[in-house]
């Protein structure tokens, strides 16, 4: 998944679940978008984090 889509898909999944979503790189190059409490990868991975909460 390409950064612009994986922020994208990032944002609209943190705004329509209202969770915390991280986006991280992938080890294939790509990056990938899942709720912040199921991350359990390398914390050095991950790009950007949408919280819906905050402002």
């Amino acid at each position: 998944m390409s950064q612009s889509l994986a922020f994208a898909n990032g944002w609209n999944l943190a705004r329509t679940l209202m969770v915390c979503v991280v986006i991280f790189r992938a080890g294939t190059g790509g990056y990938g978008a899942m709720p912040a409490t199921e991350y359990d990868g390398d914390p050095a991975a991950i790009v950007h984090e949408f919280d819906p909460f905050q402002r």
